[in-house]
């Protein structure tokens, strides 16, 4: 595949959200705890950011574990540059934020 879905990202409702974030718990252990890490860094923020990103937010939170991939794209070249990475170095899973000094949109 040479092309990028570039689709407008799909909103979730709070149900499907909830259906997520018990997916992330149950079935991303690594994902899981790369959250509860970031909450103790950046706090309450964290949780919001992959409340955003799991609702369709671009920019906020995605991450892959094993094959099972959740949130929102961030923009072309990060991710562009998150899938170099992986090839390169091989991951067995990845968490994309925002930069915590900025907002979630990548603004100052």
């Amino acid at each position: 595949m040479d092309t990028m879905d570039t689709r407008p990202p799909e909103r979730r409702s709070p149900a499907q959200v909830e259906q997520l974030k018990t997916e992330i718990k149950e079935r991303m252990p690594e994902v899981y705890a790369a959250i509860q890490q970031k909450a103790r860094v950046v706090g309450k923020q964290a949780f919001a950011w992959v409340t955003l990103g799991l609702r369709g937010e671009p920019n906020c939170f995605y991450a892959i574990e094993r094959g099972r991939v959740v949130g929102t794209p961030f923009d072309q070249a990060v991710m562009a540059d998150v899938a170099v990475a992986m090839v390169q170095f091989g991951c067995s899973f990845v968490c994309i934020w925002p930069d915590a000094q900025k907002g979630s949109d990548g603004a100052a």
